[in-house]
């Protein structure tokens, strides 16, 4: 089929044009911080923390730094001893196993779901030893990891879950007995950031910590905040991982279009479904039918491995970008080989490793652009 280039460039993220749409508000947004001069802790931190938290279904907010910071506040809040075993899956990014690894934690990897790309619970469970002190689930391109199954392994051998929500803010699990909860909610912690690519993104870095429990979230504060409950009062070891005002009254504008732009994405999404499923070749993102999916990103599998780097590049050539999430497993990754795992041991994320696409999801992606990019996939195919 011969079809031609969009009128206007495909782009993997375009922050510039949804920036674009929100420009007088930001504009208004940093000028109130400006004028107010109140760059650290000033209003916006605590409204936007407010304002999230009934987005989450009344969850308490701990604004931070970034995510990698959220990850470590978390587990510092566990107090484990030096040593004690962190299980994290091995398909993820590096700041998963990286916040454990600085507090003197060791990363105990487990495999992943071959279709959800999730962490397998039943590998959890194996993987559990007397020196386990924490599950960290990833909720990995926007859709829930089974939460139903790992609280009740975490609450069953009495060790904190931790949610990494990095990817899927806003996104929910439906528990068998009924019960509707976010994910990043669910855990004794979540942790999320503001990335600038994320769902919510800022426009530099910021992060976040989610709890349902008033004292926990107290303590997180503290922790957060050099670990002082008032000002030149430490009551514990803590960090300097404060989320600025500015990235916080930005936040608090991109926040009320999260729906709409959710909306956006999952119709993009249900759009590259409908047309790529029946490709030879590839598998579309399977669904877990308890849990929402909020897209932060689409991404395929090229079932022969040897073809998907083929197809990236033939894209490209096409005017068509895509990302590889991720293309090692971290156990791959050399500053992780202190753990001993040899290549063999994770089969599933060694595979996806090789086999996944990420193709260009946003909410300004235009139906036009869209199907150029499914033609160009069908078309590398022989359809």
């Amino acid at each position: 089929m011969i079809l031609p280039a969009p009128s206007s460039p495909i782009r993997l993220l375009d922050l510039a044009a949804e920036h674009a749409a929100l420009q007088p508000a930001l504009n208004d947004a940093m000028r109130e911080v400006l004028d107010s001069a109140a760059f650290i802790q000033g209003p916006a931190v605590g409204q936007f923390a407010a304002e999230l938290g009934e987005y989450l279904g009344g969850a308490h907010v701990i604004p931070c730094a970034n995510g990698t910071d959220a990850l470590t506040l978390a587990l510092m809040n566990l107090n484990l001893p030096t040593g004690a075993e962190v299980i994290t899956p091995a398909f993820t990014y590096v700041a998963t196993l990286e916040a454990a690894a600085l507090l003197g934690l060791r990363p105990v990897l487990v495999d992943v779901l071959p279709d959800t790309f999730n962490v397998d619970p039943a590998a959890v469970e194996a993987a559990i030893t007397p020196r386990t002190g924490a599950i960290v689930a990833v909720h990995l391109f926007g859709q829930c990891a089974d939460l139903e199954t790992l609280r009740s392994i975490s609450t069953r051998h009495g060790m904190a879950l931790i949610e990494d929500n990095a990817q899927a803010l806003g996104a929910t699990f439906r528990f068998g007995d009924g019960e509707t909860a976010f994910a990043g909610a669910v855990g004794a912690v979540g942790t999320t950031s503001f990335f600038p690519s994320k769902n919510l993104g800022g426009l530099g870095d910021g992060g976040a910590l989610l709890t349902r429990d008033a004292e926990r979230a107290a303590l997180l504060h503290q922790l957060a905040n050099h670990g002082q409950s008032q000002k030149y009062y430490h009551q514990c070891i803590g960090l300097n991982s404060r989320l600025d005002t500015l990235q916080a009254a930005l936040l608090r504008v991109k926040l009320r279009q999260l729906p709409h732009n959710t909306a956006a994405r999952q119709a993009v999404a249900a759009r590259y479904d409908a047309a790529l499923a029946a490709v030879p070749g590839i598998a579309i993102p399977a669904r877990d039918a308890r849990s929402s999916h909020v897209f932060h990103q689409y991404t395929i599998q090229v079932e022969d491995g040897s073809r998907r780097d083929a197809l990236q590049l033939f894209l490209q050539k096409c005017g068509v970008p895509t990302m590889i999430y991720y293309p090692l497993p971290v156990h791959a990754q050399p500053a992780y080989a202190y753990l001993g795992y040899q290549a063999g041991k994770f089969p599933v994320a060694e595979r996806l490793c090789g086999a996944v696409l990420s193709l260009p999801i946003h909410p300004l992606l235009t139906a036009e652009q869209q199907e150029y990019v499914i033609v160009r996939i069908s078309e590398f195919f022989g359809q």
